[in-house]
């Protein structure tokens, strides 16, 4: 099993959301974040005077996929995520050891 974490554009969610879907993803997690990096925040105007924002408005997304689809999880979520700009975020694959449902006990691949 894969644990999948995608940091993306806010906007973006829906269209990753439905990229997923079709693949067999039954669930996923969504997490409001903020962070920075090579764009290293930007320049506002707020009542005239300009300031710096250091930290950007992301999403980070989990999900829990078998290992015979991480690299389709991946795939999509970037093609969908994808701007070509500046910020569109990274995508991490981790192993995920064990993963257990708890109203039923179900343990690994059958709790996802």
């Amino acid at each position: 099993m894969k644990l999948v974490m995608a940091i993306i554009k806010p906007f973006k969610l829906d269209e990753v959301r439905d990229a997923l879907t079709p693949l067999g993803v039954q669930g996923l997690t969504v997490t409001e974040v903020k962070g920075f990096g090579r764009q290293k925040g930007q320049t506002e105007i707020y009542r005239g005077a300009e300031y710096q924002v250091s930290f950007l408005p992301k999403l980070k997304i989990e999900v829990a996929v078998p290992s015979s689809i991480a690299d389709a999880v991946v795939e999509a979520i970037v093609n969908t995520a994808r701007s070509d700009k500046i910020g569109d975020g990274k995508v991490f694959v981790f192993d995920l050891e064990r993963a257990v449902r708890i109203r039923t006990g179900e343990a690994d691949d059958a709790a996802l």
